[in-house]
């Protein structure tokens, strides 16, 4: 069985940059499915209704992947592995200085929950589909992009930059403050991208403790 090249696959050096289809990097198939189960959810959405979408026959679906769970698990996966390689770049980019590595991976985290909103909307609400080996794959995931955000807390902290007094939970409350301007920005909206990073590190600094 062949399997669709899985996107991003190579670096992720201009990590800020996206285009403005979400779907656009994404497989034919995947992209299809991500839209469709945004839309309908993953219950709602037939394997026909991703191959129509797609431009495929259902046979040609199956061809790329063996099921509809397998389509899910591999749309979340690339999600996940794009905000982690999107995050670890930002923090090359930083250097070493645990102030700009805090300031460049709550960026990433908004950018991505920004630009990626259909991802991060379906990885909420259908983690509950997903079977449990998928489950238990993707949850190890989305606890690594977690553990980039306490450590950056608690190097910040170590460093003397940050003075939280409970760096685990406040790196969970940041993540919960990125994970949720895909909740509610719009590319037409007052604000531009720029404008509301900016607006989240300061706020992430002051939960973080950063001197004023």
């Amino acid at each position: 069985m062949s399997v669709e090249p899985a996107a991003g696959t190579g670096s992720w050096a201009r990590w800020r940059e996206y285009a403005a289809d979400p779907t656009a990097d994404l497989p034919r198939i995947l992209g299809a499915a991500l839209t469709a189960f945004a839309e309908h959810g993953y219950h709602g959405t037939s394997i026909r209704d991703i191959a129509a979408a797609a431009g495929l026959s259902v046979p040609g679906v199956y061809h790329h992947h063996r099921s509809k769970q397998e389509i899910l698990r591999a749309l979340m996966e690339v999600a996940m592995d794009e905000l982690l390689g999107r995050c670890e770049a930002a923090l090359a980019s930083a250097g070493t200085d645990p102030a700009a590595r805090f300031d460049a991976l709550v960026e990433s985290f908004v950018r991505f929950h920004m630009s990626r909103r259909p991802q991060a909307f379906v990885g909420s609400s259908e983690i509950r589909s997903l079977e449990p080996a998928n489950r238990a794959a993707y949850v190890a995931r989305r606890d690594a992009a977690q553990r980039l955000v306490e450590d950056a807390v608690r190097d910040g902290v170590a460093a003397g930059v940050l003075a939280a007094e409970h760096p685990d939970e406040v790196a969970r409350a940041i993540s919960s403050l990125c994970v949720g301007v895909a909740s509610w920005y719009r590319p037409d909206g007052p604000l531009t991208p720029d404008q509301v990073v900016e607006r989240h590190l300061v706020l992430a600094r002051r939960m973080a403790g950063a001197p004023g």
